[in-house]
């Protein structure tokens, strides 16, 4: 039996309690698509309440008083570029010391020029939808033709720039049969980060059919095995953090877990398609161990501070109080960030420490931020190598 790698989970190098890791700011709502999954339900048109320029520098400041190193700041949307002062914004982000991220939609205004604008800003990161392998995929989930292209020339576009780019795949009964075919595609075109968001029944998303527990276990250890070749995390997908755990020891005794069908058939088709031929990483990109309001902080289009974008509970206006007043003191914040208050199976859960569940995902279905994860399959205590998981765990802390 070989040694698992020590750091399997990555932790942030401060306290969380203190420090996101991660700051999310929602700059405007509007945008001309109409995605099925949409947790801000989009609108055509910019909201008269939204923050404005002089509001937008203002989070800033407050997240650059966090102090360093200074967290992620990724301005988001909607279509972020719906907003015709997004370079002044990222300009001022960089000369407080922001690492700053754009997040745009696939849309007309995806452009090479718009997209060096912001790189000459100073934005250092893109983060990109795509939600299928084909344009008839892709386009059908987003609501308007045309997106499919859109996103890939702005994706080349960015890469060319230099600017680094994450993709983000939905991971709904839509798109489940095809994430092989869109890990190919990542693969083959290049980005810094793929990541699987793990749908939450949040605005448009929650009129879209849910996955079984036993589904999502599947995705996630696909996922695990696509880390091979691509740098691949979550999104509300909280037990990727698990299954890293669980799949580090597994390897390293040389067995495989026991999975469903649907494993079955994205491993054949990923296989079919040359997914994993070829040279391979030398290590694995581990996941962030950062959680809603653990690390990670969402600031809407009109200021209300939130442990998710996908968790629609208000912990505080950033137009009445510093977001470092509500990310480190807000009774819903401190909340989250101790696991020994959650409940159900997370509650009784040996690798609550690390995972915790998705908050947004229990609150969407139960109403209550504290309760199980639905879409976790887990079984707490059923792991069969408890002291390895132990060991590996308490090696991460030191």
């Amino acid at each position: 039996m070989s040694r698992p790698p020590r750091t399997v989970v990555r932790r942030p190098r401060h306290a969380v309690s203190e420090r996101p890791f991660l700051v999310i700011w929602e700059a405007t709502r509007a945008c001309p698509l109409a995605c099925l999954h949409c947790r801000a339900e989009a609108q055509t048109a910019r909201h008269p309440d939204e923050l404005d320029g002089a509001d937008a520098r203002r989070v800033m400041d407050q997240t650059a008083a966090f102090g360093r190193p200074s967290p992620l700041f990724v301005i988001t949307g909607g279509d972020p570029f719906q907003r015709a002062d997004l370079t002044d914004l990222v300009a001022y982000g960089t000369r407080l010391g922001l690492r700053v991220a754009v997040s745009p939609s696939g849309t007309p205004t995806l452009t090479r020029e718009n997209l060096a604008a912001v790189r000459d800003a100073g934005a250092v990161a893109l983060s990109l939808s795509l939600d299928g392998s084909t344009a008839a995929r892709h386009d059908a989930f987003r609501g308007v033709p045309g997106v499919f292209d859109w996103t890939l020339d702005g994706w080349r576009a960015a890469r060319a720039l230099g600017l680094k780019v994450q993709v983000n795949t939905t991971v709904a009964r839509e798109s489940l049969e095809d994430l092989a075919d869109v890990a190919a595609l990542v693969r083959r075109e290049g980005a810094m980060l793929w990541s699987g968001f793990l749908l939450v029944p949040a605005g448009r998303g929650g009129q879209l059919e849910s996955l079984t527990p036993a589904e999502v276990e599947d995705v996630l250890h696909f996922l695990y095995d696509c880390g091979a070749v691509l740098a691949t995390k979550t999104t509300e997908g909280h037990h990727f953090r698990r299954v890293a755990l669980q799949r580090a020891v597994l390897d390293a005794r040389g067995e495989r877990p026991a999975l469903g069908p649907l494993y079955g058939r994205l491993s054949a088709r990923a296989a079919e398609l040359g997914l994993f031929d070829g040279a391979h990483r030398t290590a694995r990109r581990p996941p962030m161990d950062v959680s809603s309001g653990r690390g990670f902080v969402f600031v809407s289009h009109t200021g209300e501070v939130r442990p998710s974008g996908f968790l629609p509970v208000s912990a505080g206006n950033v137009r009445n109080h510093p977001l470092t007043e509500i990310y480190r003191g807000s009774a819903l914040f401190t909340t989250l960030r101790d696991p020994a208050l959650l409940r159900g199976r997370c509650g009784a859960c040996e690798f609550k420490p690390v995972c915790g569940g998705s908050r947004s995902r229990a609150y969407g279905f139960t109403g209550d931020v504290l309760e199980a994860d639905p879409y976790c399959a887990y079984e707490p205590g059923s792991f069969p190598y408890q002291d390895e998981v132990r060991a590996l765990a308490e090696s991460m802390r030191r």
